[in-house]
């Protein structure tokens, strides 16, 4: 919570010091469009079930003005899932988180040569999505987390100290869930030279979806071109 506050008063900061900016500032692209990648590192029942991964974005968006955007992203997260995971009756399962959101850009106004600094926000919806070998699961089996937490298999005993048990025949194969989402982060740009209103970007974000059996949260990291 406290990093969330800290991330709204810097917003706010920058929207009062764009008053400060000449409007006789040299053009800007109407249009703005960005592919990006790189590492991905998750949290909760994330970094339970997945270890570190790949994801990947492409946006488009428009810029109001050189200092405020709106841009609609798309994020495909991998879900590489862990051995403990596929040690629980799961051996070929597979797994991906996949994003539409449509985003604020906030640049700030002032740059240090051809570098510049930005903060991005935004909301939309997020489809966790996993598969596996159909499979019969008998009731009154042991129920495995990975099954209730990821797979949508009705558990029953889930009291701490005892172990769950599947509640009625069940099939366990493909499942996802699709849920609202909110993101936020920052980062760095280099205006490239050579095209006017490209600029080599690197990206921290915070990305968290409210699936009702386990909220989803990951932190992308992604170097890419906007332009």
């Amino acid at each position: 919570m406290r990093n969330r506050i800290l991330f709204l008063a810097v917003v706010c900061g920058l929207v009062a010091s764009a008053s400060a900016q000449d409007s006789a500032q040299s053009s800007f692209g109407r249009y703005t469009f960005s592919v990006g990648g790189g590492p991905g590192f998750g949290k909760g029942y994330v970094a339970n079930f997945s270890g570190n991964t790949f994801q990947g974005t492409v946006g488009g968006g428009i810029n109001f003005s050189r200092m405020f955007a709106v841009d609609a992203e798309y994020l495909y997260y991998d879900l590489s899932l862990r051995p403990s995971v596929s040690r629980q009756g799961l051996p070929d399962a597979s797994g991906h988180l996949q994003s539409v959101s449509l985003d604020g850009i906030v640049n700030v106004p002032r740059h240090i040569g051809r570098f510049g600094v930005y903060g991005i926000f935004g909301f939309g919806f997020d489809d966790r999505g996993v598969s596996a070998h159909s499979e019969l699961l008998t009731n009154g089996s042991v129920c495995q987390q990975a099954y209730y937490r990821w797979w949508g298999i009705n558990c029953a005993d889930l009291n701490p100290g005892s172990p769950p048990t599947v509640n009625g025949n069940q099939t366990l194969s493909s499942y996802s869930k699709v849920a609202g989402s909110y993101n936020y982060g920052g980062g760095i740009t280099y205006q490239l030279q050579s095209w006017h209103h490209a600029k080599v970007y690197a990206e921290y974000r915070y990305h968290h979806a409210y699936q009702s059996d386990a909220e989803t949260i990951v932190l992308p990291i992604s170097v890419g071109l906007r332009w």
